[in-house]
């Protein structure tokens, strides 16, 4: 690893995320859903290289927690945190929808 990059990790509820994105967008087409994907992951690529590039995410900063930043891929938002030269890929959500309450949701389904 190259002074200044970072280690992009993904977990598992993101990559579940971004499944989820490609199989929805290519139910209508498979090419649009692999432009869809080369674009998240040219993205969270080069997050490595300069991850604070992403802004503290709004709804979570308002409630005193900074520590999670986000990217846009429209019309998606990449969550993500940055700790010991590592990018945490945490979740890819669609910004059309409340952030808030997908979060909730996604906390009281795990065991």
């Amino acid at each position: 690893m190259a002074k200044g990059d970072y280690k992009v990790l993904w977990a598992r509820t993101a990559e579940e995320d971004l499944q989820g994105i490609v199989a929805y967008i290519a139910a209508d087409s498979v090419d649009e859903a692999l432009r869809v994907l080369e674009r998240i992951r040219t993205v969270a690529v080069a997050l490595g290289s300069l991850p604070e590039r992403g802004r503290q995410v709004p709804e979570l900063k308002e409630q005193g927690v900074g520590l999670y930043r986000e990217i846009v891929v429209a019309p998606w938002r990449m969550l993500y945190r940055i700790m010991e030269r590592k990018v945490y890929v945490l979740g890819v959500f669609d910004s059309r929808r409340n952030l808030e309450d997908l979060l909730l949701a996604r906390l009281l389904r795990q065991p």
